[in-house]
């Protein structure tokens, strides 16, 4: 059963839709992704990498899953591990932990309200701490309750953007819909079929009524929002859905001149109490929310945050950009994206669900070294494990964690408390590394922050006992210094090349011990293959 065929069939998606359709719906997820994902491999000939190795596959996980590289005890208690559920053993044991809900809130924070003030950070780790349904916060930062001390702070998502209507609308389609429709503003869509200057208005009729009162949201009972067509004709547009779905209530006649001035009284009189204002009555954004999640609308909803979900762990999504998705612009892997957004819904939107199943998949575990020739197609047929750079927090948290002497003996609640903390004192560092974005590139303020700046040494290469140079200086065999190093900072064993390379460089050095053993661990920071998640 396939509810959202007869509502993307409009869209125009399922063209590259196969008999592979008919996999079972209660199939675990991670099945599901190698049964379509094999199957589009084998059809092009593709012979996949290799599953990645144990060191690879954990620092991959945890930098998934908590946002961090992985200690050294974790990372040789995985490695030497026997037991065949080690990796369902591990996935289970990092979304248990609170690392996953930090992580979730600084990434989900990120996508939120990227390009805007403010932040939802608070709010969105009460939400991954409860695991919340996706459908659930949907409605919370669309219509937030700021009378509720938990959860006001959603409301920052709308009050960044309100005073720019064209920008709240531009962003709530892009961001829970996967559908930039701002080229639609001025004229329909110059390249793109499916999007009219009726949608960007229609989507713009659900959100106009909204404002700033003094700091809280608060909404009109009325307001209607006019435009000029491309035939140069005045128009009021109503209530329209990206799916074509129109709605009563978009057009409204302003009440009479009496009616409108005891309203203003009254968000005045609340704005100057500083009360938030109750919800409308007849709420266009209720009207939106209602609609985008109603069986026969919710494709958008439900596709588009497992899009996003499959690009933050595959490196790119199975719609590619993750906002162009329309009719001109059709998945690589259509019968996936459908099972997995109906998988979703059928289990009420549970994000942790479906990020689980992502990442046990035999595709997430690929290495990402490929020998064979490179090309587009072998890149969309994920045929091998994807090279991320980290985001600002987990860099900054990394380099934490790298170079902090943590020990093996610690308990898993001490552990994860002296994580926090470090993860908090990070934070400054994160605000100096940009945000990657699509074809990723290492910025010269970075460049110059890692090579020049002082703070790098000041923060990451202290000499002292409970830090990585400081224990480094300690050992006296320049080959157990390298073993050391390497483990601690790219969560592998060195190879044999680096071992003899490295051991050299320290042997000549036996007088400026210290610096040589900071040399060492910056050289093995600044490097590519720390950066990346590979």
């Amino acid at each position: 059963m396939r509810p959202f065929r007869p509502a993307l069939l409009c869209l125009g998606l399922l063209a590259a839709t196969v008999a592979r359709a008919d996999f079972p719906a209660d199939a675990p997820i991670e099945k599901a992704v190698d049964h379509f994902i094999d199957a589009a491999l084998k059809d092009a000939g593709v012979t996949p990498a290799p599953r990645a190795d144990d060191a690879n596959l954990i620092r991959r996980l945890t930098l998934d899953l908590v946002g961090r590289v992985p200690t050294v005890a974790e990372t040789k208690a995985f490695v030497e591990s026997t037991d065949p559920a080690k990796v369902e053993k591990l996935v289970d044991r990092l979304l248990a932990s609170s690392g996953y809900v930090r992580h979730q809130a600084n990434e989900f924070n990120a996508l939120l309200m990227a390009g805007s003030r403010g932040g939802v950070r608070d709010y969105l780790r009460e939400a991954f701490a409860e695991n919340r349904p996706w459908d659930q916060m949907f409605r919370e930062l669309m219509l937030p309750d700021e009378s509720d001390p938990k959860r006001k702070q959603a409301a920052e998502f709308l009050r960044s953007r309100v005073n720019d209507l064209d920008k709240v609308t531009a962003d709530v389609s892009a961001i829970f819909f996967g559908v930039d429709i701002s080229c639609a503003r001025c004229h329909d869509h110059p390249r793109v079929e499916d999007w009219k200057q009726d949608h960007f208005f229609g989507m713009k009729a659900f959100l106009a009524r909204t404002f700033d009162n003094g700091g809280s949201l608060a909404e009109r009972e009325y307001g209607q929002v006019k435009f000029k067509t491309v035939k140069g004709q005045d128009k009021v547009a109503g209530f329209l859905f990206l799916t074509n779905a129109a709605f009563d209530g978009g057009v409204v006649a302003d009440p009479p001149a009496d009616v409108m001035k005891k309203e203003k009284e009254r968000f005045e009189a609340l704005k100057r109490d500083k009360k938030p204002a109750p919800p409308a009555a007849n709420s266009a954004r209720a009207k939106l929310v209602e609609v985008a999640l109603q069986p026969e609308q919710r494709g958008f909803f439900a596709r588009s945050i497992v899009n996003r979900l499959w690009a933050r762990f595959y490196g790119a999504g199975l719609v590619q950009p993750l906002d162009q998705m329309h009719s001109a612009n059709l998945p690589t892997h259509p019968d996936l994206l459908d099972w997995l957004a109906d998988d979703l819904v059928a289990h009420k939107y549970d994000l942790k669900r479906l990020t689980r199943g992502l990442v046990l998949s035999q595709t997430y575990a690929r290495a990402s070294r490929w020998d064979q020739e490179e090309t587009a197609s072998v890149r969309r047929l994920f045929a091998r494990g994807s090279v991320r750079p980290l985001t600002p927090t987990q860099l900054a948290a990394s380099l934490k964690i790298a170079t902090t002497d943590l020990g093996g003996d610690l308990k898993p609640a001490d552990l994860e408390k002296k994580i926090e903390t470090l993860e908090a004192g990070a934070a400054g560092f994160a605000s100096l590394i940009e945000q990657p974005g699509e074809d990723f590139q290492i910025g010269v303020g970075e460049a110059l922050l890692f090579s020049n700046g002082d703070r790098v040494e000041k923060e990451f290469l202290v000499d002292a006992a409970d830090r990585l140079v400081g224990r480094l200086k300690a050992i006296d065999d320049p080959k157990a210094v390298v073993e050391a190093a390497v483990w601690a900072v790219l969560s592998r064993g060195p190879t044999e090349a680096e071992t003899t390379l490295m051991a050299a460089y320290l042997a000549k050095r036996p007088e400026r011990k210290a610096d040589a053993c900071r040399q060492l661990v910056w050289a093995l920071l600044t490097g590519a293959e720390f950066r990346f998640n590979y």
